[in-house]
């Protein structure tokens, strides 16, 4: 009996440890793209699934002209309205990651439909929310158009 359950049992956990898993810098990678195409494309509801907004959520950013300005967190997950259009390239990502809370660096090329570029430097603060990781607070520091 116990040779039986063994012959079962071994075979399957060995399948299990095969199966490919996605680790937290890809998945948090993957986040950022999801957040950043689903915000230009103005899909409201697929944008706000990046988010968790916590009471401690803030949401700052910085214009190549100088100008700073706050985003109330609760607006980032209302319906979109004017969505710009447009890609987004995010590269030289860097990332902090502490069991459920990371922060990553990482920057950024807006490319507007009409081709006009802009260049940021951005800080985004995550949280692992039922295995999931999600949004809680950003940090956009614009330092360039073109």
């Amino acid at each position: 009996m116990k040779l039986k359950l063994a012959l079962i049992l071994i075979p399957s956990l060995l399948l299990l440890s095969c199966k490919p898993t996605v680790n937290d810098e890809e998945a948090i990678k993957s986040l950022l793209e999801k957040e950043s195409s689903t915000w230009r494309l103005g899909d409201s509801e697929a944008h706000a699934a990046c988010w968790h907004i916590q009471p401690y959520s803030k949401i700052l950013i910085s214009t190549a002209d100088g100008k700073t300005f706050e985003v109330p967190p609760a607006a980032i997950i209302k319906p979109i309205v004017n969505a710009s259009g447009g890609t987004s390239i995010n590269s030289n990502y860097k990332m902090s990651i502490h069991d459920d809370n990371a922060w990553v660096s990482h920057d950024e090329v807006s490319i507007a439909k009409d081709g006009k570029k802009t260049f940021s430097h951005e800080i985004r603060l995550l949280e692992k929310i039922n295995g999931d990781w999600k949004l809680v607070g950003q940090s956009i520091h614009a330092y360039k158009t073109e």
